[in-house]
């Protein structure tokens, strides 16, 4: 039987996941088709690609050279089949793992019967920031005793499209996977047992004091730099202090510090340095229901993502990276008709395709592109005001295209607002969703305070205001509920929606009636410690983690500060008893596991703005 538990005392810094493998199976952590439950994997990157490591040893997921690129390893959605990099002992183990303290490189220990020895990982960085190529580096350290591993190393075959393969080039092992190109470095401890096209094997054995590296560096369509694993090995703690400069910059409460900064630290992983953008989170197309058709790509910049983040990293003080998503949204809805999210490179999100592999735990299909792309949604309107209006408050200030760009989207916002739209949720059915008209009043109300504080052109003020006005007697008319005691997800329906929630943080008016909704969705869409988005949805999938903290930091905002910080330690209890830190977009409630694509960008964003309002932080 396998058993699973952690203990987390301190949060992060000292998390520990145990884990027994007996002698009869190889690696029971994975089912009989080669999957790991997802809250056993943690996330390595340099602000360009983001790596899973599996707390078996197993990278199973790395697109090189970008978040959205193909991957190098997939057998997160492809099983047994899927590429993959493990390094693995070869007795039974148990685990302990975590992130070194305020930063992003991993740390597993393994014990076995013989000793233990210590697996760091990282995708590295330089003294200058991210490096011109991508580095993944790893680094088994012998502590006590005497431990043996086997090394895996297979390349994906993208679904049988491309045919990886090694060449000899100036005396390195050089791989080709399509248009990657990469070399594959090791130390005198490791030794190859067999390299042929697209898989090595090998083992390692260390003692107290040993050091086994292994690495790989890759590029796409450009030349190869080609390091020494003793420099590789040397910026593993390089980027470590990278990682620790970076924390100590920002400002976070002395409560529940290191909740938030290890949510900082997953949110920095999803900013792609080049451009700006913010990616929703890291993977494709992992369920958010097993067996179900709900899984989608979000390796791309959502608008309302990108704003509630761009929010959460003012919040704790990381104003340059803030202000690098702040440009780059601000110069995207600048360029004509505002999208719902764009590619990373600030283009069009490409249709869904269906890729020919199995799937996370054999649910189908993966996919690629989103259809989101091609939607309206109201909720761009409201992000993209509030993320000016926290810019603004923190005492920076617009320029004069900026303000410009917001003036013509408030004008937008109060020409469309009595539209129909797809909604927060991105329904395929258009309708007169509470939250989205919830948005366009956030971005009309916020709109007037920018131009009263001289921000945005005062040209259309009153009108902005007379709209704004209008709304909320809309929504007050048709959206609330005597009957239900609370706002409903659209006025055609009984349904509740738990973004709903969100409204408080909105400055929405009437704390009476918001306050009876909170009551509301904790009676219908709460299982446990956390809530599904909207009401049937226990049929389809699991909670969303969002929503919970959203609703935590709404009661905290109304007042409510015992039952926010019930509630919150609840969720974090919950989560903390799982994993390095690292969290997906869903909870199954009756199990325990993670659901969704990881790291997810909302989860972790709104952890930290609920801790940061329980410990007293303005907003």
């Amino acid at each position: 039987m396998l058993l699973v538990s952690f203990h987390a005392p301190y949060l992060h810094q000292r998390r520990r996941a145990l884990v027994t493998l007996p002698d009869q199976h190889p690696d029971p952590l994975r089912d009989a088709d080669g999957f790991l439950d997802l809250e056993n994997y943690a996330a390595l990157g340099d602000g360009r690609s983001v790596a899973l490591s599996g707390a078996d040893g197993a990278i199973d997921w790395w697109c090189v050279p970008n978040m959205d690129s193909a991957p190098l390893f997939d057998r997160l959605v492809d099983g047994e089949r899927g590429g993959t990099f493990a390094i693995t002992p070869v007795e039974p183990f148990t685990v302990e793992r975590r992130y070194r303290p305020d930063s992003n490189v991993l740390e597993t220990i393994f014990t076995t019967g013989s000793g233990r020895a210590k697996l760091v990982e990282s995708i590295n960085s330089g003294p200058a920031g991210r490096l011109p190529w991508a580095e993944l580096a790893r680094r088994v350290e012998g502590l006590d005793g005497f431990v043996r591993f086997t090394i895996t190393l297979r390349f994906s075959r993208r679904a049988d499209t491309v045919s990886p393969y090694f060449a000899q080039a100036g005396g390195h092992n050089v791989f080709h996977v399509d248009r990657v190109l990469g070399v594959f470095r090791h130390c005198d401890h490791v030794t190859i047992d067999a390299m042929e096209d697209g898989l090595v094997t090998g083992t390692a054995a260390v003692g107290p004091g040993d050091r086994a590296r292994i690495a790989i560096i890759a590029g796409e369509d450009e030349p190869l730099v080609c390091q020494d694993i003793e420099q590789i090995d040397d910026r593993i703690d390089l980027s470590d202090f990278e990682w620790r400069q970076w924390t100590q910059g920002l400002k976070v409460p002395e409560m529940h510090r290191d909740r938030i900064l290890r949510s900082a630290l997953a949110l920095k992983l999803l900013l792609y340095s080049p451009t700006g953008a913010i990616t929703a989170a890291a993977t494709t197309s992992l369920p958010e229901g097993i067996g179900g058709k709900k899984n989608y790509d979000y390796r791309y910049a959502w608008v309302r993502d990108a704003g509630y983040t761009i929010k959460a990293f003012l919040r704790i003080g990381a104003h340059g990276e803030a202000k690098a998503a702040f440009t780059w949204l601000l110069k995207r809805l600048g360029e004509g008709d505002p999208q719902v999210c764009y590619t990373l490179d600030g283009g069009r999100v490409p249709p869904e395709r269906e890729i020919a592999v199995s799937g996370y735990r054999n649910t189908k299909p993966v996919r690629t592109g989103n259809l989101a792309g091609g939607q309206h949604q109201h909720g761009i309107y409201g992000d993209i005001f509030e993320t000016a209006s926290r810019f603004v408050a923190c005492g920076n200030f617009l320029d004069t295209a900026s303000a410009e760009t917001l003036s013509h989207l408030a004008d937008s916002c109060a020409d469309r607002w009595r539209l129909p739209d797809a909604g927060i949720w991105e329904l395929p059915e258009e309708r007169h969703y509470t939250m989205s008209k919830l948005s366009c009043w956030q971005a009309l109300a916020r709109a007037v305070e920018l131009a009263d504080q001289g921000q945005i052109p005062t040209t259309c003020r009153d009108r902005w205001a007379r709209e704004r006005d209008r709304i909320e007697a809309w929504i007050g008319e048709h959206c609330w509920s005597e009957k239900r005691g609370a706002y409903l997800m659209h006025p055609d329906s009984e349904a509740l929606d738990a973004s709903l929630a969100l409204a408080v943080r909105f400055r929405f008016n009437g704390q009476d009636r918001l306050a009876r909704t909170l009551d509301a969705l904790d009676r219908e869409l709460a299982a446990g410690a956390f809530h599904y988005r909207y009401s049937g949805m226990h049929k389809e999938e699991g909670c969303f983690l969002a929503c919970t903290f959203w609703m935590i930091e709404a009661r905290a905002i109304l007042g409510q500060h015992e039952a926010a910080q019930l509630a919150f330690e609840a969720a974090t209890e919950a989560l903390d008893s799982r994993g390095a830190g690292l969290y997906a977009e869903m909870i199954d409630p009756r199990t325990g596991h993670y659901l969704g694509n990881m790291p997810q960008g909302l989860t972790h964003l709104a952890v930290i703005q609920a801790a940061a309002t329980l410990a007293g932080e303005e907003l």
